[in-house]
């Protein structure tokens, strides 16, 4: 396999091993199952029970439940007598990490075992230790003995695994030669693997996970190239990203890391990690899947074939660009807000997009979530506008318009190409990716406006398979060394919330990841539902309208994608039988003092087993300790302990003003 997957210009299905979880395939061409993870205590048998029935009845088809010690481990079968005296057949998974006893206990009662390859074994004291060839062959000598037994009791009940790799978790064996890295997470999940394979046990899942849709993307890549170079064969793939938090922000990364991947193909189950009541993961799930149940629709073209991409897929490079006024080169992503279907825009109408006018003293008021581009249609605007922001027009209305350095045209690319009145400043030119057989082939408009000066390209497809066909596209303008800035255009005709933000995630976030675009611009299908803006049935933005909300949302995929900061980003894991607090409450509570700073990434973990660990990516950590007790943390390190949880929040506000991470908020 000279490239990760066969799935880069049309959607096709990884092929994978077939593995057996109880009465369920997964793999081999299987669906794509769904998953999620009580959050009840494991020793209370008759809540998880419950929980985990609310979760199967809405559509979990795998449930996973933690197993910190021995005596959960136990409980486990419990829990599965009262399920199965209930009648629900629906396959568990004992989640497992510091403790290999609890583990060879859950694999004989239950069906399925998660192991985090970097504390399974080895203890994590985020030490930078240097190995010689020696001791790290020893270190692998060590592993092997202790993991070998679990694996012998799996392969004896038939009772499945997952190699689940954590990005924040990886051990200092594995620090010390890769780093904190993609291909630290593949290695690590592959000593594992090649152990399990000298045992001639193949019952296995495996998983990269981070709270960073970045590295998840390049580590679940890396793997599938290294399982098929080193075996021939690929195992079947679990898709998460960590702690990806709640409400809005939460889907739209959570989509972006795990749409990415199934957009190629790849992937033969998820799970939506959100901090809410797991059965509200579950709609989120299937709208992803959802999307690939027709896998081989006649709606999807084959664009031209590649043979190599033109930039690398496991590291990231944004593509390199002559910039545009204030779009490409090196500058932020711009975001474009569709004004058209607003018959007479009044100066309240860009409060939706960022832009507060207060007339008493006649000044805009700009804000960090503020749309740089407008387009209207054939409108031109009756009032003055705030100074940064400008306006994108159809050639008519631009030809009309008296102020040419706010104005700027639109054109198809075949109009662009015939036109006679042309801005010498900006002119943006929309480009329908393999829109039709005639098309595959024939770049004669892309030629004729290559590496124009004026020229931004505005691509979007029609296409089923839209995402590969713009990054086809993409992949064409690499190879004819066409640099002009590229706006990505995308459309959903979604009916409710989730499956707009699903949808604009996946297609814009599966090419911001690989450096592919300078800006967004989201449109919606005017006749959905959104009245109410809720998600899963709880309300997080207190939108006014669609126009907000796909401000909104283009702003959270650029903070997703790390390629536009523009707000605080939270990574909040979604609670289990180990959390130590009302982690819902807790994360909403330290939203509502901190939202205000800009670029901080602030960790809330629920417990001390995981915390340290998978909060990698943060600056500042709030991690449950004990009853009632916090940790808080700067990066990695430790800097105050057992702080009450009744002012805990407060000393969190403390270290980030010790650290100059703090401002007051505006009034």
């Amino acid at each position: 396999m000279q490239l990760y997957t066969e799935s880069l210009t049309t959607y096709k299905r990884l092929l994978t091993r077939e593995v057996k979880i109880g009465n369920l395939l997964l793999g081999n061409g299987h669906p794509i199952r769904i998953q999620t993870m009580t959050t009840t205590d494991t020793m209370d048998t008759i809540a998880t029970v419950e929980q985990s029935i609310r979760c199967i009845e809405a559509g979990a088809e795998l449930v996973r439940i933690t197993a910190p010690s021995k005596k959960e481990a136990e409980n486990l079968l419990e829990i599965k007598k009262e399920l199965r005296t209930r009648g629900y057949e629906t396959p568990l998974v004992a989640d497992i990490h510091f403790t290999p006893n609890a583990a060879e206990i859950a694999a004989r009662i239950i069906e399925k075992v998660r192991v985090n390859p970097g504390n399974y074994v080895d203890k994590k004291k985020f030490e930078q230790i240097d190995y010689t060839n020696a001791e790290y062959a020893a270190e692998i000598d060590r592993i092997r003995e202790r993991f070998t037994p679990l694996v012998k009791i799996c392969r004896e009940y038939g009772t499945a695994m997952r190699i689940g790799t954590n990005h924040g978790s990886l051990s200092d064996r594995i620090m010390s030669r890769y780093g904190d890295t993609p291909m630290g997470m593949v290695e690590s999940a592959m000593e594992f693997l090649r152990i399990a394979r000298d045992e001639s046990y193949h019952n296995i899942i495996l998983s990269m996970k981070s709270s960073n849709p970045q590295v998840m993307v390049q580590a679940y890549r890396m793997l599938i190239q290294t399982m098929d170079a080193e075996f021939g064969e690929i195992y079947p793939l679990h898709l998460g990203v960590t702690e990806a938090g709640d409400g809005e922000d939460g889907r739209i990364k959570s989509a972006i890391g795990i749409g990415s991947l199934l957009e190629d193909g790849i992937g033969d189950t998820i799970r939506v990690s959100l901090t809410e009541d797991p059965e509200f993961e579950i709609p989120v799930c299937r709208d992803l899947v959802k999307r690939y149940s027709h896998q081989q629709s006649s709606e999807r073209v084959q664009p031209a074939d590649i043979t190599r991409l033109g930039y690398s897929p496991f590291s990231y490079q944004r593509r390199d660009t002559e910039p545009v006024q204030n779009i490409g080169g090196k500058q932020v992503p711009v975001v474009v807000a569709d004004l058209s279907s607003i018959s007479k825009i009044q100066p309240h109408h860009l409060q939706a997009i960022g832009y507060t006018y207060d007339a008493a003293t006649d000044k805009w008021n700009i804000g960090d979530a503020a749309a740089d581009y407008i387009f209207t249609g054939h409108q031109l605007l009756t009032f003055p506008l705030p100074g940064t922001l400008k306006v994108i027009v159809y050639p008519a209305a631009w030809e009309s318009a008296i102020d040419k350095a706010k104005y700027f045209p639109i054109y198809q690319d075949s109009g662009f190409v015939t036109a006679t009145e042309k801005s010498n400043q900006l002119n943006f030119v929309m480009v329908d990716c393999f829109g039709d057989d005639t098309a595959l082939n024939d770049f004669t408009h892309l030629d004729a406006l290559a590496n124009d000066p004026t020229v931004v390209i505005c691509l979007s497809s029609t296409n089923r398979n839209a995402m590969q066909s713009v990054r086809r596209m993409f992949i064409e303008l690499l190879q004819r060394g066409i640099r002009n800035p590229v706006i990505l255009i995308t459309d959903s005709h979604g009916q409710t919330p989730d499956e707009h933000l699903i949808h604009f995630a996946t297609e814009t976030g599966a090419l911001l990841l690989d450096g592919l675009g300078d800006g967004i611009c989201l449109g919606y299908n005017a006749h959905a539902k959104v009245e109410n803006m809720q998600v899963s049935g709880r309300t997080y933005l207190p939108v006014k309208d669609i126009q907000q909300f796909t401000n909104n949302t283009a702003f959270s995929i650029l903070q997703a994608t790390r390629t536009r900061i523009s707000k605080t980003e939270y990574i909040s894991c979604p609670s289990c039988g180990r959390t130590l607090f009302d982690l819902q409450e807790t994360t909403a509570k330290i939203r509502s003092v901190t939202h205000h700073l800009k670029g901080v990434k602030i960790a809330i973990m629920g417990c001390i087993v995981n915390g340290p660990g998978e909060m990698a990516d943060a600056d500042f950590g709030y991690v449950g300790s004990g009853p009632g007790k916090i940790t808080l943390y700067k990066g990695k390190e430790v800097v105050k302990r057992n702080v009450d949880s009744e002012v805990a929040v407060a000393e969190l506000i403390n270290l980030l003003k010790e650290n100059e991470a703090w401002v007051e908020p505006a009034v």
